[in-house]
């Protein structure tokens, strides 16, 4: 072998050595990584995140947005993606080259909307004490703050508050405040409580039995406060209901009863008990110092009386109320020089227009004058606590029984008898002279009827 060949066959080894080690196999790495940010910063609902690719070495991508929209991409940026719906997502980046193949993954929290909102519940009824039990039903909440003012407890921080009780009557704001960590609200309701039980009745006899003598009755006025069923006892009378809110009793003989009202309001039960005397029937009604004005003081003082309706009747008065006069005064004038009383059917013929349905009533308006055998003195009356001393008193209807009186005679009694038959005495008392406006004062005791 020559010299040459050897040379050339070593230069080709040579060359074939240098050039394989230059083209040895070299791997290129695929580093991923990314961010991302949220639109406003704002992690409620509806939440626009917007990534952004930070991989070195990598040529393909996919991407996986758990719940978002888009929920993939094979993007290098995938731009906007939207989540509309809480919760906690994957987000996860695969990126790879011709070499190599890796992954990030991340976990992001979307927020939902606060919706903040209660229920309150009353138990029993909303008299005091009122128990409320509250249920939380919010939205998009992670914290929770309760404001109970004037309620046990006062407040609360919690999902869940506990039983609340008011005792105060009024009007109860409840307030919860709801934050997630990106938005804050809140909501107030208002609880109304009334005051609590508290039992009271009164005892008012009828207008004809106001003297408290039997028979009576009387009607039972229930002020109770914080009460819905109700139960009437008494020791004696007859009751009209006894479950009723408001009743009454009838007492027909006289005594000492005690009435008792039970009140309960499916909370509590209360009794409260009242007594009532009943006085024995005198057969006999006062009337104490009525004043009635001389003709030219029917407007203004009256002339005329009711004994059934115990008050005075005034020129102005409704008509409806003539058939109720039984008793009617004409002065002449404010000397008192020509009084008397005259029968309500009579009194248009003395000044005075005719009364509507007017009655019949007898009078004796000067015993010393009348002549027929009556003598009813001031001490007779004075005296007079039953009506016995009427009883034996014949009054009847006679010329001699009208005949006038003045002024001078203090005091003076009066008979009468009325159209339904009930005897009476007026004492007239005092004669004050005030012009047109001059009057008498006198006391009345006449029968019930």
């Amino acid at each position: 072998m020559s010299f040459y060949t050897l040379c050339s066959r070593s230069v080709l080894f040579m060359v074939s050595f240098l050039m394989a080690s230059c083209f040895h196999e070299e791997i290129v790495p695929a580093s991923v990584n990314f961010t991302y940010a949220v639109t406003n910063d704002d992690y409620s609902i509806p939440v626009e995140v917007t990534f952004d690719n930070k991989s070195v070495g990598t040529d393909h991508y996919l991407w996986t947005f758990e719940g978002g929209d888009p929920a993939t991409s094979d993007k290098r940026n995938p731009g906007v993606v939207r989540f509309t719906e809480a919760g906690t997502y994957t987000i996860t980046l695969e990126a790879w080259n011709d070499d190599e193949r890796n992954s990030k993954e991340i976990t992001l929290r979307i927020l939902g909307t606060v919706t903040p909102d209660f229920e309150a519940s009353v138990a029993t009824n909303t008299i005091s004490p009122v128990d409320v039990t509250i249920t939380n039903t919010t939205q998009g909440g992670t914290a929770y703050y309760w404001k109970f003012p004037q309620g046990e407890p006062a407040s609360f921080a919690g999902y869940s508050p506990p039983v609340v009780r008011y005792t105060e009557p009024g009007e109860h704001t409840i307030t919860l405040v709801v934050e997630n960590g990106a938005e804050r609200d809140s909501i107030s309701k208002t609880i109304s409580v009334l005051p609590a039980m508290a039992m009271d009745f009164t005892i008012e006899p009828s207008f004809q039995d106001e003297d408290y003598e039997a028979p009576l009755t009387a009607s039972l006025l229930n002020t109770t406060i914080g009460g819905l069923t109700w139960q009437w006892t008494s020791t004696g009378g007859q009751l009209s209901r006894s479950d009723a809110e408001q009743s009454s009793i009838y007492f027909a003989n006289p005594g000492t009863y005690t009435i008792t009202l039970t009140a309960n309001n499916g909370k509590e039960t209360q009794s409260i008990s009242r007594e009532i005397t009943v006085k024995p029937n005198t057969g006999l009604r006062t009337h104490s110092d009525v004043k009635l004005g001389i003709n030219t003081a029917h407007s203004t003082i009256g002339s005329f009386y009711s004994t059934v309706l115990r008050r005075v009747v005034r020129k102005d008065d409704p008509d409806s109320l003539g058939k109720y006069v039984d008793i009617a005064f004409f002065g002449l004038n404010a000397s008192f020089t020509f009084n008397r009383f005259v029968s309500p059917d009579s009194v248009q013929n003395y000044t005075f227009d005719a009364l509507s349905g007017a009655n019949t009533t007898i009078f004796i308006n000067s015993q010393e004058k009348c002549n027929c055998g009556v003598n009813f003195t001031e001490a007779d009356f004075d005296q007079m606590v039953t009506d016995a001393p009427l009883q034996n008193v014949s009054i009847q209807s006679l010329a001699t029984g009208l005949r006038t009186f003045d002024g001078s005679v203090v005091p003076r009694i009066v008979l009468f008898l009325t159209d339904d038959g009930r005897k009476g005495a007026i004492k007239i008392k005092e004669f004050h002279s005030e012009g047109l406006a001059s009057y008498i004062v006198v006391d009345i005791k006449v029968q019930k009827p």
